[in-house]
């Protein structure tokens, strides 16, 4: 992706394996990012590895792990 995203991220360059725009043109961050940036920040991301639940405000163990 040739878009300079860096922008988004206290990282200074953002991977393309980081993130995607989806089709409203919002930037999407995947599994990747959210794994090198080392916690979850519990705002529901779509592709959350942690597993977090934004209707019980938990994380769910079973995806997590």
């Amino acid at each position: 992706m040739s878009d300079d995203m860096s922008g988004f991220s206290k990282r200074k360059q953002l991977d393309d394996e980081d993130y995607y725009l989806s089709e409203e043109g919002y930037i999407v961050f995947k599994a990747a990012y959210h794994l090198k940036r080392g916690y979850c920040c519990k705002s529901g991301c779509r592709h959350c590895p942690y597993g977090y639940n934004k209707k019980t405000g938990q994380i769910d163990d079973k995806k997590s792990s």
